[in-house]
Formats: structure tokens, C-alpha cells, sequence
């Protein structure tokens, strides 16, 4: 009986390895053709081989110094840049404010208000859209940079929640002393939680700038002019993948895809301990 026991859970543990590995394979592929496609002296898709029959540089030449009127992949790189980092720096800024608010002040109203947030989060934002851009369209910030980064910006304090469990595990006798001494509310927060909330405050920044970064719903909704030097990268790649450019494009549509996942994915590497720090210390009391 116990080497049918042992049997069975090495059974079971090379299921589950096989499992997992088959789902790795799964995610990887396309990562994987992407990035050799994007190499290849073929513009078009070639499915007829996985990996390019000649190999180049052109595409990403192409992207960086041969732009056209349809590619002009530095300028929506800016664009998106910009957006990315006023959004993150406004987002993070407001969702810190949030949380301390909630977590270290007590007030009237503090529990049906960060319920009535709670559900108001779970709805999706694709569903105020229309009337987010018919707003803007009033006051004249549709086509404009400012409008969305006022909306990626706008909302961000309903996603307080896990930023809020972190600090609740900071002690509140560091902020009673605080007070005993004649610091203020905004004293507290820049002195004592801000520097103690750094693995957090790095989950906040990371999330904050990946929505604008990879965003394209909402930026094609907006940036709908169609003047290709207002565009971020997410709508200049999408609009390579046309009927009449894909054959002509798609080999430097995934050399843009390599090229604005780099960032990123430095950033993350740079910032994953904080990162994991930041998602665990704010699970214990989110």
C-alpha cells in the first residue's frame, strides 16, 4: 500500500509537470514566432515556417530610421512615453493619497465609502466610454494627449484597495507618536508611511504605467483624427495589420511589438522584489 501511495504521487507530480510545461509551451510559441518574425527578410506573414529563411535587421531599421506615412514608430513611441509617465506620476500619486485616507483616518461615512468604491471597481471602464468621450468632446480634449491622460489618471484612486492592506500592516503607534509630537496629517504621510510603503509604492508605479502603455480600446477612441503623428504605438501597430499593409508590414509590426515590450519588461525585472513584496504585503489585510 505504500509504494502504491509513492507510485501515485509520482504519478501525479509528472501529470502535473507535463501539464504545466504543455501551458508554458502554450504562452511561449507565439512570444517566441513574434520575436523570430521580426527578424525575417520576408515583410509579409509566412506561415509555411516557423522560423524566417533569412534573417535581417531592416525591420528594425525601418522602424527607427526610415519612417514613412506609415510607420513612424519614434513619434508614437513619444507619444506613448509621455502619456505612460504623467498618467504614472499623477495615478500613483493619488492612489497613495487614497489608501493613507483609508487606512490611517477614521471620519464619518469611511466604510460605505470604501464599499460604495469597491463596487463602483468591479464595473468595466469600457462601459463609460462613450460618455467619458462625448465629455471630453465638450471641452475640446478629444485628439489630445492632456484628455487622456486626465482619464487613465481620473479613476485611479478606486484601485486603492491593495496599496490600502499594506499600509494597514504599518503600526499605528508610529502615527500616534507622530501626532503626540505635532506632526500633521500631511506630515505623517510624506514622513513616516511614504518611506516605509516602498515595496508598494513600486506595484503602484509598475501598474500605473502599463495601462496607458499597452492601452489601444481607449486610445483609439480617442485619438480618432486620424493623424498618424497623434498616435500611440498600440493604434500605429494595430493599423500595419490592415488588409492592404499586413502583407507589406507585419514583420515590422512584430518588430515594434519586441521593441515596446523592452521597457517594460527591464522595469519589472529591475522592480520584481518590491513588486512581490508589494502584492503580498497588501493581500494580508486588503
Amino acid at each position: 500500500m505504500n509504494n502504491f501511495s509513492r507510485v501515485k504521487k509520482k504519478v501525479n507530480s509528472v501529470l502535473r509537470h507535463v501539464f504545466l510545461l504543455l501551458l508554458v509551451v502554450i504562452w511561449l510559441v507565439p512570444i517566441l514566432w513574434l520575436f523570430v518574425t521580426s527578424f525575417s527578410g520576408y515583410k509579409g506573414i509566412n506561415t509555411s515556417h516557423f522560423f524566417p529563411e533569412t534573417w535581417t535587421l531592416d525591420n528594425y531599421a525601418q522602424l527607427f530610421f526610415r519612417s514613412d506615412s506609415i510607420v513612424q514608430y519614434n513619434r508614437w513611441f513619444m507619444n506613448t512615453l509621455v502619456i505612460a509617465i504623467f498618467t504614472c506620476i499623477i495615478s500613483t500619486i493619488l492612489v497613495l493619497m487614497v489608501s493613507f485616507t483609508m487606512s490611517k483616518l477614521r471620519f464619518p461615512g469611511r466604510k460605505q465609502l470604501m464599499s460604495f468604491s469597491i463596487i463602483l471597481n468591479m464595473f468595466p471602464g469600457v462601459l463609460s466610454m462613450i460618455a467619458v468621450y462625448f465629455t471630453l468632446k465638450t471641452f475640446g480634449l478629444t485628439n489630445s494627449h492632456v484628455g487622456m491622460i486626465i482619464v487613465y489618471s481620473a479613476g485611479a484612486g478606486l484601485g486603492f484597495l491593495i496599496c490600502k492592506g499594506f499600509m494597514d500592516t504599518i503600526s499605528v503607534s508610529l502615527s500616534e507618536a507622530a501626532r503626540l509630537e505635532g506632526a500633521s496629517e500631511a506630515k505623517i504621510f510624506w514622513k513616516i508611511i511614504i518611506p516605509l510603503s516602498k515595496p508598494i509604492i513600486v506595484y503602484t508605479v509598475i501598474n500605473a504605467f502599463l495601462m496607458p502603455w499597452g492601452d489601444f480600446v481607449f486610445a483609439k477612441l480617442m485619438l480618432n483624427s486620424g493623424v498618424a503623428t497623434d498616435w500611440t504605438v498600440a493604434i500605429g501597430l494595430f493599423n500595419m495589420l490592415g488588409k492592404s499593409m499586413i502583407n507589406k508590414y507585419f514583420s515590422v509590426f512584430c518588430a515594434g511589438g519586441v521593441i515596446i515590450s523592452i521597457p517594460i519588461s527591464i522595469l519589472f525585472v529591475i522592480m520584481q522584489k518590491f513588486y512581490v513584496e508589494g502584492i503580498t504585503g497588501g493581500s494580508v489585510k486588503g
